[in-house]
């Protein structure tokens, strides 16, 4: 059957050979204002879309206005409305486009959504273990407790996707249910559970390194075949990511193999203007000495980080762009097909869903769950979710 691509196409290419190739392409041409949703003021994200908003009044004389949003509906609600251009996201973007989790709901269903470009900093995503526990890899947490976050569907697709890593599943280990993200790192230092998934460089992770428990990260080989392809089933979005900076002694002297996803994620409807989205890319990577070391993680934009064979189809005049510099190949666009293909099957099973939809709400998302995973089957894709 067909899948989401696990594989991995990173491209790497200097800056000055960046410049050389483009010397021909279309001009940039971006509009005098802009709109992005973006995470809350105090977030990386939203500090790297103000460093490149910075970027683009002073190049182009383009002016960006950040609109911060508290949680993924929010910062995805104006996207969807065309309130604004792009959304700073995070991978709540990919549960859009999906159709799935807070998105399975009669106002929202599969978002027609476009990738444009994504930032990949030096910190993982991961599960914070408590360091006095002697945990090396995911396997070693059979039997542990581990935090369940109410209501946080990426933190606990997170956590399930590390476990399938060990070969194991929530069956395999004691959950332990917390009203929020904070409390569950507040129940590792009391001593009330084992693990809870979060980046390697959030505070709550530094003051559980600062705690008589310490902190630990599992190690995800990156030769264990097998482990990547059971977390790449439950959690397609992972890649293989040598974190140096985090909690403990994480640093670029004492690197851990383990995995991340890119944060933020630049999406737009899929209708954005070809030359918005054309200039964005252009603009991101002809500049990007000047916005890199502009914001925590704003490196991330560099070409080489950039990964052409992801979860999300990108924009079309972004494909237009990496072709001009040589960097788009026969594979990288049989799965830019492909993901559109998959898109467009989502779209059609919704609205065929939606004629006659239960109004109950636990009954539609069942519904649409179990419509969607047979339509993608039955089109030869994987649901992923189910």
């Amino acid at each position: 059957m067909r899948q989401l691509s696990q594989s991995r196409a990173l491209i790497a290419l200097p800056l000055s050979l960046l410049s050389a190739g483009v010397t021909q392409a279309a001009e940039v041409e971006l509009p005098h204002t802009m709109a992005w949703t973006a995470y809350g003021t105090n977030s990386s994200g939203y500090a790297q879309a103000v460093a490149i908003g910075n970027m683009l009044q002073n190049h182009y004389g383009t002016s960006v206005r950040i609109l911060p949003g508290d949680n993924d509906v929010s910062r995805m609600t104006p996207l969807k409305q065309g309130r604004v251009d792009l959304c700073a996201c995070g991978i709540a973007s990919y549960y859009g486009a999906e159709g799935v989790m807070m998105f399975a709901h009669p106002d929202w269903g599969p978002q027609p959504i476009r990738l444009l470009t994504t930032s990949t900093a030096s910190f993982g995503l991961s599960l914070a273990v408590a360091g006095d526990l002697g945990v090396a890899t995911p396997a070693d947490l059979a039997g542990k407790r581990i935090a369940y976050i109410r209501g946080d569907d990426a933190l606990n697709k997170g956590t399930e996707a590390y476990l399938a890593f060990g070969g194991l599943t929530w069956d395999d280990v004691e959950r332990v249910d917390y009203p929020g993200y904070a409390r569950s790192f507040d129940g590792i230092i009391a001593g009330d559970v084992d693990a809870s998934f979060t980046t390697t460089v959030t505070p709550p992770a530094q003051q559980l390194a600062s705690s008589p428990r310490g902190v630990s990260w599992p190690v995800l080989d990156p030769d264990d075949a097998e482990g990547w392809e059971r977390m790449l089933a439950v959690a397609p979005y992972f890649q293989p990511h040598e974190v140096t900076a985090g909690a403990g002694d994480v640093s670029t002297d004492n690197p851990v193999p383990s995995a991340s996803y890119p944060y933020p994620i630049v999406v737009a409807n899929q209708d954005l203007d070809d030359n918005i989205a054309y200039g964005l890319i252009r603009a991101l990577q002809d500049n990007y000495d000047d916005y890199k070391d502009a914001a925590p993680g704003a490196m991330g934009y560099a070409l080489e980080y950039q990964d052409l064979t992801w979860v999300l189809p990108f924009h079309d005049a972004v494909v237009e762009y990496y072709k001009e510099i040589g960097e788009w190949t026969d594979d990288m666009q049989a799965h830019q097909d492909s993901l559109v293909e998959r898109q467009s099957l989502l779209l059609e099973a919704w609205n065929a869903f939606i004629e006659d939809a239960p109004s109950d709400e636990e009954e539609f998302r069942d519904a649409w769950m179990q419509a969607r995973a047979t339509a993608l089957r039955e089109s030869g894709f994987e649901p992923v979710f189910e």
